[in-house]
This record gives C-alpha cells, sequence and structure tokens, in this order.
C-alpha cells in the first residue's frame, strides 16, 4: 500500500541472507563492544560512589585539580575543563568527518579526521600532565597535625621556626594564623603527592587515588586507542583505500567509538570531579 513500509515475512527477514535491521556486520559488532564497555565503566563508576558514600571527608575536586601548566595552583578545574571542551569539539569534527564520508567527499574527510586526531592527541597528553601533577602533589604536602591530617596551603619558616602556615582540612575547614600554629607541627609525619598506597589528599582515604588512577587511566587508555585507529583510518583514507571500496563506512564505526568515549568522559568529569 502507497505510503506504508514494504511487509516483510519472518523468513526472509531472518534466513540468513541479510542484516533484518539493514545494519552491517561491522556496526553490529562495533555495538556489542561499546555495550560491554558500557557496563565496564559503569561498574567503575558505581564502585566509586560506593567508596565516595563510605567516607564523609571524601577530596573536593575543585581543591586538588587546581592546578594549570606553567601558570601553578589557584585555577579550580580550569585546565580539567578545558581537556573536556577539546574532547568534546573533536567529537563534533568526527562528526563532519562522518557526514563528509557520506558524501564521498575525501578532503573533508581527512581535514576533520586530522582535527579530531590533534584533539585526541591533545586529550592525552593534557592526561599524561595531570596525572604527573598528581603523583608528585604540591610543594607542601599533607602534614599530621594535632586535629587531623590537613594540606598546608602557605607555610613562611625562619630557619626552624615557624612564622606562619595556612591549613586546609577540606570540606571548608581552614585555619590560619595563631589558631593554624598552634596545630601544627612542622617535624609531623608528611605526604606528598600521591600513589597506591597513599595520597596527600586524603591520608586516610587510599581508595581517592586508586580509583583515580584506575577510572582516568582505564578511560585514558580508550582515548589513546582511539587516536591510534583514526590516524590509522586517515591514513588509509589518504591512500584512497576507502574510494576504492565505494564507500566510508569504517570512519563512521570509528565515529562510534570516538562519541562512546567523549560520552563516557562526560559521566567521569561529572562524578569525579564536579560532584
Amino acid at each position: 500500500m502507497a505510503g506504508h513500509a514494504q511487509e516483510v515475512d519472518a523468513a526472509t527477514a531472518w534466513g540468513g541472507d541479510g542484516s533484518p535491521f539493514k545494519l552491517s556486520y561491522g556496526k553490529q559488532m562495533m555495538w556489542f563492544f561499546l555495550l560491554s564497555d558500557a557496563l565496564t565503566f559503569g561498574g567503575l563508576l558505581c564502585a566509586y560512589g560506593y567508596f565516595r558514600h563510605q567516607y564523609d571527608s571524601w577530596p573536593v575536586g575543585e581543591e586538588v585539580f587546581n592546578a594549570m601548566p606553567f601558570l601553578g595552583n589557584g585555577f579550580p578545574l580550569l585546565y580539567v575543563a578545558l581537556m573536556t571542551f577539546i574532547l568534546i569539539v573533536s567529537s563534533v569534527t568526527m562528526v563532519l568527518a562522518v557526514e563528509a564520508g557520506h558524501r564521498l567527499d575525501k578532503p573533508a574527510v581527512i581535514k576533520w579526521l586530522t582535527l579530531t586526531v590533534i584533539g585526541g592527541f591533545f586529550f592525552v597528553g593534557s592526561q599524561a600532565w595531570e596525572w604527573y601533577h598528581f603523583i608528585h602533589g604540591s610543594h607542601f604536602g599533607a602534614t599530621l597535625t594535632s586535629e587531623g591530617w590537613a594540606t598546608v596551603s602557605s607555610l613562611i619558616m625562619e630557619g626552624d621556626i615557624v612564622k606562619e602556615v595556612s591549613l586546609n582540612f577540606g570540606h571548608g575547614k581552614e585555619l590560619a594564623g595563631a589558631e593554624a600554629l598552634a596545630v601544627y607541627d612542622p617535624h609531623a609525619a608528611t605526604i606528598f603527592g600521591a600513589n597506591m598506597v597513599q595520597n596527600e589528599y586524603a591520608p586516610m582515604i587510599p581508595q581517592f587515588a586508586n580509583l583515580f588512577f584506575f577510572i582516568t587511566g582505564f578511560h585514558g587508555f580508550h582515548v589513546l586507542s582511539g587516536v591510534v585507529i583514526n590516524l590509522i583510518i586517515l591514513i588509509n583514507v589518504r591512500k584512497g583505500v576507502y574510494d576504492k571500496r565505494g564507500h566510508f563506512e569504517m570512519v563512521e564505526k570509528v565515529g562510534l567509538y570516538w562519541h562512546f568515549v567523549d560520552l563516557v568522559w562526560v559521566f567521569v568529569f561529572t562524578f569525579f570531579y564536579l560532584v
């Protein structure tokens, strides 16, 4: 009947001669992979939520991730926000590359895919710098005071005598001046940076650094893999591999993966840095 979709009987639809959903085998397998990967990331974020719920003194993202390259501290989440923006923009350039592929516009595919690779490299490099800064920590570290562990925000000494100190206990509790001097001991235990055993950001919560390394590292591995795959696809596009095939479906398949990686980062950024 005119205006209605053509009906297909079950034998034709499921006979094995083709996909009943008009979807290629490669796309189907990519969707299966992304579904399994989504469950993995979901499990990691649930584990993060569980441990976060167990502790009242969980570190505040704005206080931990406040550094900018070459500018030092004092820029809460600004660099992470820049990384996020670049990754989202790379998702837009990937959309444009896929759209150009549908039009068989090889020069446009090369242009937009190149920008996507550049954005991915920037994100991976930025995450490596963030890890470096997180591992090495602040200049003063965290020290054990008579009121518990605190991050030293500033310290002025004359020889072995502490003249001025500012302490940050997290969740808005700070001491300065005479109050800080009364509880601070320059010879007390001090932790610098972070590893899998202890960290200055939450000395009593080793899970904070563990989850940071595992979740952001797992995502960073996905981004790095995506950059390498995009680069391989870009080389093939330039060589004319997909011109010979008559389609650029491979660009669309790797685009699905890249959009997934971008979407996962939105959740990681929200749960780990903002909440």
